[in-house]
């Protein structure tokens, strides 16, 4: 049985994925949707072609994880793509913020995420993918983002060294790297603190991600970058020092 594992599959770019990945695939049996909101799950599913699979399950509960891996040992699918869009932000001082939050990111965006691909790698073969969603965040320190930016950093890096390891496999990884997205995940990240202006100005749809990203992902590469104004970021990261441009930033404040 040949699947397409999703997680943070809920909202956001997880439904987009999920979406998406359904018209793309002809030689899938099943969609694995992963994520703790089971009725919402239900309601993307109804527009899924190809029979879905929606599992309830908390990515950072240990429980859960110990029934995933039981279900993957139990019925052996063959996982031709991972998708890891599960993870959140918060913006705000980090001194002043509520530290349960600021773990929880860790835990969901770091932590989660690399369980999650250590389990799934086994059922893969031969062209499998793994899409980690990562950020534009990644590429410079973000202040009043500060873990969040850690987390992607980590991700960012994470992928690209697997990317390398796994070649010998022939297994495939792409780090997405998008800035602001039109998607609920400044309902949760502004709760504290507020982005800069400018950011909102490069506010790009979901779908456009996400096509770019499977685009990417087919042609192996190693990152997906959308955008213009992302892409100029990315080369600036690398050319300027990162002191420079976060002095710029504070004053666009």
């Amino acid at each position: 049985m040949n699947i397409i594992l999703i997680t943070g599959a809920s909202s956001g770019m997880g439904v987009e994925f999920a979406l998406q990945l359904d018209n793309v695939f002809h030689n899938i049996d099943e969609i694995w949707l992963i994520a703790r909101r089971k009725k919402e799950m239900l309601e993307v599913a109804q527009y899924l072609e190809h029979t879905t699979r929606v599992l309830d399950m908390d990515v950072t509960n240990k429980d859960d994880m110990i029934k995933l891996k039981k279900l993957l040992a139990d019925e052996k699918p063959v996982i031709r793509m991972l998708v890891n869009c599960a993870g959140y932000g918060i913006m705000g001082d980090f001194s002043t913020s509520d530290i349960g939050d600021e773990l929880g990111m860790i835990d969901v965006n770091c932590k989660a995420l690399t369980q999650m691909t250590y389990l799934c790698i086994p059922y893969m073969k031969k062209n499998s993918r793994i899409i980690q969603l990562a950020s534009s965040a990644a590429f410079l320190p973000q202040p009043n983002f500060a873990v969040y930016a850690a987390t992607k950093s980590y991700v960012y890096s994470f992928s690209r060294a697997l990317n390398r390891e796994l070649r010998t496999k022939k297994f495939y990884v792409t780090a997405v790297c998008p800035g602001p997205v039109d998607t609920p995940f400044f309902d949760i990240a502004e709760k504290t603190g507020s982005t800069l202006a400018v950011k909102k100005l490069t506010l790009v749809r979901a779908d456009q991600v996400v096509e770019k990203a499977i685009k990417d992902s087919y042609y192996r590469r190693e990152r997906s970058v959308y955008g213009a104004w992302i892409k100029s970021f990315e080369v600036a990261a690398k050319i300027f020092p990162h002191s420079a441009i976060l002095e710029f930033m504070r004053f666009l404040k």
